[in-house]
């Protein structure tokens, strides 16, 4: 295993693919907070969902997936920025089952929020970012797992017929991702009239393989011989892979920037209670301290721009 995503293409057909594994990455994360099985497993399959999107998107900056929810896990978010550097975090309360479903953990009465963002690292004036609101349902009522509710986002919001895969345990998140492109295969005098019906063969083949999948093989086999065991009977070629890290992008600056927008008055009144103000990244859990100077100078100086790369 390794901290790498593999891209791969299939030569029968305009069919991509992508293998993700996180290791040290995922485990940066985990190291920092100490979340129940249930949600180690969702905010997981985010990281590994998170890296297979962002890899597909030709894009400077980070894309962001944000679950808000209703039932106990109530904030699951994953960032990943264009060169796979990713940070997540989840926040929840109370009891969780091990046999908890995504219903049950985020969607409890229907008003969960999902969302895919795309972050620009450079900001024009006026810029928002772009966002895209996933729905945790279809016309057949909850979808069971993110890997299903990222397959029907694509498929009718992006117009792209997508599968996924996705794992992860105390170790490891890996996923696959299958993608069938606009277009067919085949060139003038190459029998491309047959390009269609040879395109809808090699996808149906290959998602069935894709379903012949077991978590735990998933988590156990390393990519060579996973990609191996699935397509052995199919022409694919690889590419060569790209690294993948935790970063985080929290800085003195931001924080004090965060600040000044809550005002002075209300910076200042809590060192009625207290002889600092702390404030906890809740990514990487880095602590940063301002004392009463410090928050003095946030409201007498101009304020910093946050490093480029940061969002």
């Amino acid at each position: 295993m390794s901290d790498q995503l593999q891209k791969f293409m299939f030569d029968a057909a305009p069919v991509r693919g992508e293998y993700v594994s996180l290791d040290a990455t995922w485990r940066a994360v985990l190291e920092r907070h100490d979340y129940p099985a249930p949600v180690r497993h969702l905010l997981g399959e985010m990281m590994a969902a998170a890296a297979l999107l962002t890899a597909n998107v030709k894009f400077d900056g980070a894309l962001v997936l944000q679950l808000h929810g209703d039932g106990p896990v109530t904030m699951a978010v994953v960032e990943c920025n264009a060169d796979l550097t990713m940070r997540a975090t989840a926040k929840y309360s109370g009891e969780i089952a091990d046999d908890s479903t995504l219903k049950s953990l985020v969607n409890v009465n229907g008003r969960a929020h999902f969302a895919i963002t795309l972050d620009p690292r450079v900001k024009q004036p006026g810029q928002q970012p772009y966002q895209g609101v996933v729905p945790l349902s279809d016309e057949h009522g909850p979808l069971p797992d993110m890997a299903s509710v990222l397959e029907h986002y694509m498929h009718h919001s992006e117009q792209l017929d997508t599968r996924l895969w996705l794992a992860s345990d105390e170790t490891h998140a890996v996923g696959i991702l299958l993608q069938k492109l606009p277009g067919h295969g085949g060139t003038a005098g190459s029998g491309a009239e047959h390009a269609p019906e040879e395109d809808e063969d090699t996808w149906n083949r290959v998602c069935q393989l894709g379903n012949t999948l077991k978590r735990d093989e998933m988590l156990s086999t390393d990519r060579e011989t996973m990609l191996h065991r699935l397509f052995w009977e199919e022409t694919v070629r690889v590419f060569d892979p790209q690294p993948t890290a935790f970063r985080c992008t929290c800085s003195r600056e931001r924080v004090a920037n965060m600040l000044r927008t809550l005002g002075e008055a209300e910076v200042m009144s809590v060192f009625d209670e207290r002889p600092n103000v702390e404030v906890a990244c809740e990514f990487c859990r880095q602590t940063y301290q301002f004392d009463k100077v410090d928050a003095a100078q946030l409201f007498t100086e101009p304020p910093h721009a946050a490093p480029a790369g940061q969002h």
